[in-house]
This record gives C-alpha cells, sequence and structure tokens, in this order.
C-alpha cells in the first residue's frame, strides 16, 4: 500500500516560519532497512571513503550527488511524504536542488548552509544511526534564519567566534538538540544556524536540498548557485538515475534547473585544464 501523501497543518508551518525546523519521528521507518543498504552499496562503489580512498574516522567522507546516483534512493523524491512536506513550504512546482551523502567524523561548528533572503531553500536530512545531543545529532538555534531580525543578525555577526563573543565554546551556544533514531526526517530552512558535537568516527547521513521555484528575474542566481557544483566535477544538475528514471511528476522539480545547468559542464572542463597546468616559477 503507498504511503499517505502528507500535508503540513497550519501550526506546522507556523513552527516552521517562526522557528525555522521541524522533526518528524518515524516518518521512514517503513522505507530505512532498504535506504540504509542503498546507501551502503553508495559508499562500497566508491572506495568506501572519499574519492576512493577509505573513510579515516578522522575528518568527513562526502558523496556529491548522493541519492541521485541510486534509483532506489532518487524515488525519495516521488514519495508522497517527503513531496508533500516539501509542497507544503516551498510550492507545489518546487526544485531539487541535489544531495549529498556523509561519513562525519569530529564536530562540526556553528554555519548556515546559505543566507538566502528572497528564495526559500531547505535540507531534509536523514540520520542513519541513532544520534543523541553529545553524539552527534544536529543542535539549531530556532529563530536564527529571519535575516533583518535583530537577533538573527546578532548571531549572524557573532556566532563564529563564540569564545570572543559571548566567552562559550562552541557547544555550549544555547541550542535545542534534536535527537533522531533513524526512519526519522528532520527539516531545517539554509539560513538556520546548526552545528553537531560528538558522535562516533562514522556517522551516516545524507540530506536532500529544495527551494522555491525561481521567478525570471532571479534566474542569473539560480545558475550562480548551480555553479558551484562544478567543485565536485558535476556536469549536470542530476546524476543520471535521477534523470533517466523521472516521472512527469518528478520532472516538475527537475525541470528548472535542467533547464539553467548548461555553464556546469564548461566549468568543470575549465577546473580541469587549470589543474593540469605546468607550475610556474
Amino acid at each position: 500500500m503507498p504511503p499517505t501523501p502528507l500535508r503540513l497543518s497550519a501550526p506546522q508551518l507556523a513552527f516552521f516560519h517562526t522557528f525555522g525546523y521541524l522533526h518528524f519521528p518515524g516518518l521512514l521507518n517503513d522505507r530505512i532497512e532498504r535506504i540504509i543498504a542503498e546507501f551502503e552499496i553508495l559508499w562500497a562503489a566508491q572506495g568506501g571513503g572519499h574519492h576512493g580512498r577509505q573513510h579515516d574516522g578522522k575528518r568527513r567522507s562526502c558523496i556529491v550527488p548522493c541519492i541521485d546516483r541510486s534509483v532506489y534512493l532518487s524515488t525519495l523524491l516521488d514519495d508522497p511524504r517527503l513531496e508533500g512536506i516539501a509542497a507544503g513550504i516551498l510550492g507545489d512546482d518546487f526544485n531539487y536542488m541535489g544531495s549529498d551523502g556523509n561519513l562525519y567524523a569530529g564536530d562540526t561548528g556553528w554555519h548556515s548552509d546559505g543566507w538566502h533572503r528572497e528564495i526559500t531553500h531547505i535540507k531534509l536530512a536523514f540520520y542513519l544511526d541513532p544520534v543523541g545531543r553529545d553524539t552527534g545529532c544536529l543542535r539549531v538555534i530556532p529563530g536564527s534564519h529571519r535575516i533583518g531580525d535583530k537577533f538573527s543578525d546578532a548571531l549572524q555577526a557573532e556566532i563564529f567566534q563564540s569564545q570572543e563573543s559571548w566567552n562559550l565554546p562552541d557547544r555550549d551556544v544555547p541550542c535545542v538538540a534534536l535527537e533522531t533514531s533513524p526512519g526519522d526526517v528532520v527539516l531545517f530552512n539554509h539560513n538556520l544556524k546548526h552545528s553537531a558535537f560528538g558522535g562516533s568516527a562514522r556517522r551516516r547521513m545524507f540530506t536532500m536540498n529544495c527551494c522555491q521555484r525561481y521567478p525570471e528575474r532571479l534566474l542569473p542566481e539560480l545558475r550562480d548557485y548551480i555553479a558551484g557544483a562544478a567543485r565536485f566535477w558535476i556536469e549536470r544538475a542530476y546524476g543520471d538515475a535521477m534523470i533517466n528514471t523521472a516521472s512527469p511528476q518528478r520532472m516538475v522539480h527537475l525541470e528548472q534547473n535542467l533547464a539553467n545547468d548548461g555553464h556546469l559542464k564548461e566549468l568543470v572542463a575549465a577546473a580541469r585544464a587549470k589543474m593540469t597546468e605546468p607550475s610556474r616559477g
């Protein structure tokens, strides 16, 4: 029996817009075993770590794109629960903006994933191991996503030097710790300040990023965003599995990026050429 479509309630939407995040315990319990298995297949195909090297447990390893490489994981974008959550915040024609798969090690200090003023960007995060406050779960500062708000702007100016600003180490900054189990989904605004502390040396987590569709006048901004993928040697906005198995409904969430990613191949070629240039000096 297919999952029931999910639409956010008015209180949930109000909570997200006020505090910048939502937590859905157990939302994907019915899929989590297969999700974890497919995630591990991706890492095995990549040699177990970053760019073919084994994950050493000392630094983060990352796969970009992540779910786009797997036919099964690409169907997460079609899941009526996840699609419904994203559509409730971003509109039915939202853009899927890609994903990353991670093996985390060590702490992640306070940061935002963007600082978007006009277009709302969200991240759906899937933690594949149980994580608590001091074992690597996501910590968030509610309300820190609201650009132009006195509190949020002060954090943006001061949090990157929390010791100097407030005589507080990063891990003691007041926050909400979103403790999760596999099958939970956490969603947050890209602007939201977040971090993680403690945890194992191989914490498994992947994300899906989505945003509102860009209006015509902001398409140059969208192209600049897409251009950032070139540093991962990505020549198209999405992986082959995501594109080749896309239904018309999924294509709604892919079409704007696919129409604006033509510069990626040239950017990657230029970056590769620069790497092979003989050094001078």
